[in-house]
């Protein structure tokens, strides 16, 4: 079975390509797998010495879940069934390597999301994503 990794980070960018997609799911042969992926960025400074991990754990659950509620709302009115993850990282990086590690036949995504610091064309992440991956990535304009 095809399977198609989705990085959602909460921006109107990112929904806006997976409500692109959705119409395009009908030109695969087969119906694909999809897997939604929020990368969580780690808390910065000594932060984890003064909160148990637990805590820091459901933290980026709770932000995660709250970044991929608008784009699971759309699959969920179209009807596409889908996995969703959360981890925590360096986006471009962390996508790579679940792409990489989970066997995924292709990666989609929008050509900018919410990174402060974007590139001419690209924002930064697509771009890294685009360097690094050995999956295909197909951008959703």
């Amino acid at each position: 079975m095809l399977k198609i990794l989705l990085p959602v980070d909460g921006s109107d960018n990112a929904r806006k390509a997976v409500a692109d997609f959705i119409p395009l799911l009908n030109w695969y042969a087969e119906k694909p797998e999809l897997h939604l992926l929020n990368v969580q960025y780690p808390l910065r400074g000594n932060v984890a010495l003064f909160i148990n991990q637990a805590d820091i754990k459901q933290y980026h659950q709770e932000e995660g879940l709250k970044e991929l509620q608008g784009t699971r709302a759309l699959l969920d009115q179209a009807g596409v069934a889908y996995q969703y993850h959360i981890v925590v990282g360096d986006p471009a990086e962390m996508i790579v390597r679940f792409a990489s590690e989970k066997q995924f036949n292709q990666i989609v995504m929008g050509p900018r999301g919410a990174g402060g610091i974007q590139g001419l064309l690209l924002g930064s992440v697509t771009s890294k994503v685009m360097q690094l991956a050995s999956t295909p990535v197909l951008l959703i304009k």
